[in-house]
């Protein structure tokens, strides 16, 4: 674990800096569904996600929960580079310095999420599920991040394993940063 140099806002976040950690893909991701689900009824607020590497994941987890209904707004995939700035609203020449793979990136996809399908939050996910590197971004490297109206949070996670096993514990930190943003925001 350590500091990652890049990100520019959030609260797991410092200016400049982003707080990198280790995720377990234990089953964890029913106990982080459940409790972000919890805390966005009980807080009346909605939810968007914009998904790359977990190709819609997020958003299938979300809707096995009942009732997620009533705050879940939708989501997007954007798997290709173009989609983050049509579909996501991230800023064409974000992509063009930086790239997909990048904590800003992942900032604008959660922030631009939340405005375009018109939610209270949003989520995002981007990395690099493998098994070889993406334009020199090592393989289990993934940025996630939740958007709110007090704040923007990403977290690097460098995550081992298959593609399976990447993606499900991007799904995992990224539902459990979305209820740590709700909580903070909100609790």
């Amino acid at each position: 674990m350590g500091w990652v140099a890049g990100v520019v806002l959030g609260g797991g976040c410092r200016v400049g800096a982003c707080w990198e950690s280790e995720v377990a893909v234990d089953g964890g991701v029913e106990v982080a569904v459940e409790r972000l689900v919890r805390l966005l009824l009980e807080h009346r607020v909605t939810l968007a996600t914009a998904e790359s590497l977990t190709g819609g994941m997020v958003g299938a987890v979300l809707t096995d929960v009942p009732g997620v209904s009533a705050v879940y707004r939708g989501g997007v995939v954007v798997y290709a580079t173009d989609l983050k700035a049509t579909l996501a609203g991230v800023p064409e020449d974000l992509l063009a310095a930086v790239g997909p793979v990048h904590p800003d990136t992942a900032a604008a996809l959660a922030s631009g999420v939340r405005a375009r399908l018109g939610a209270d939050y949003g989520l995002a996910t981007t990395g690099v599920a493998g098994p070889d590197p993406q334009a020199g971004v090592e393989a289990g490297t993934v940025y996630v991040a939740a958007a709110g109206p007090g704040s923007v949070q990403v977290r690097k996670l460098q995550l081992s394993g298959d593609r399976a096993a990447v993606r499900r514990g991007s799904v995992q930190a990224v539902l459990e940063l979305g209820a740590e943003v709700v909580a903070e925001e909100l609790d």
